[in-house]
């Protein structure tokens, strides 16, 4: 099933706006509680920034998902944001300088971000 973009014949298939709404829900029910932890001593300032920080980027894909067509050029945004997390965590953990309990949101992270790429690569471009 595809959504009509308004301002060209091409569809943008349902499950790119889908894709991004539950990458939204699961990265606020994830970071949220983070609120409510104990942050690293001395490093209060970086937990909670980069726990707001990507609080509020769950927005832009609640943005994304309200009309992919329109905000398409945003999806390649989210692939970094997702890389950003992603690649550091597993090259870490190869150093030996992370615990195996953060690759799994790693990898969760790379996936949305697979996602988002094919999201983007299935949503048309607009006419000007």
């Amino acid at each position: 099933m595809t959504t009509r973009d308004e301002d060209s014949t091409a569809t943008t298939p349902r499950w790119v706006s889908w894709w991004f709404r539950g990458a939204a829900v699961y990265g606020l029910v994830v970071l949220i509680p983070q609120y409510f932890l104990p942050p690293p001593a001395g490093a209060e300032v970086f937990f909670y920034g980069f726990i707001g920080t990507a609080a509020a980027f769950q927005l832009v894909f609640f943005v994304i998902a309200g009309d992919p067509g329109r905000h398409r050029a945003l999806m390649l945004v989210g692939v970094v944001e997702k890389l950003a997390y992603g690649v550091p965590v597993l090259i870490l953990f190869a150093l030996g300088r992370a615990d195996a309990l953060y690759v799994g949101a790693a990898i969760i992270d790379l996936i949305l971000g697979v996602g988002f790429f094919l999201a983007w690569r299935a949503t048309p471009r607009r006419g000007r």
